[in-house]
């Protein structure tokens, strides 16, 4: 489905893929591995109107919950019923099956303004040299 070098990725861990009209909406694998055993998912609802960066989903691991936030304005279009029924599917398969919902941008150009695979995975490497001091 949706490979990372296609996607853009927020400073929160979320990544966004076009796919025809609409935009996938996932955790990254750094995320689904700091999350760890992912229990719970409540994806937002279709019909939800989203700002840039507003907590709209819950995810839910043994050790905490945690807020996943829209990469861009929006619409939610689709929920991932799956993850609903299988949320070891988000540590599974972060950028295949287990993608969170489905939205409809306010303004597609927003997501180019969000960084590339290349830029995540440097901002993942700066984030770790930090956490490390």
């Amino acid at each position: 489905m949706a490979k990372p070098e296609n996607c853009r990725f927020t400073k929160t861990h979320e990544w966004i893929c076009m796919e025809g009209g609409a935009a996938v909406v996932g955790v990254s694998d750094h995320a689904q591995k700091e999350i760890t055993d992912i229990v719970f998912v409540e994806p937002p609802k279709p019909g939800r109107k989203v700002a840039a960066a507003e907590a709209c989903c819950v995810v839910e691991s043994v050790k905490a919950a945690f807020d996943i936030y829209a990469p861009v304005a929006g619409e939610v279009t689709e929920a991932n019923a799956a993850v609903a029924k299988d949320p070891a599917l988000v540590n599974r398969a972060p950028h295949e099956a287990g993608w969170l919902f489905k939205m409809k941008p306010v303004n597609s150009a927003e997501i180019n303004k969000l960084m590339d695979w290349k830029a995540y995975e440097a901002f993942l490497q700066t984030a770790e040299a930090h956490a490390g001091h």
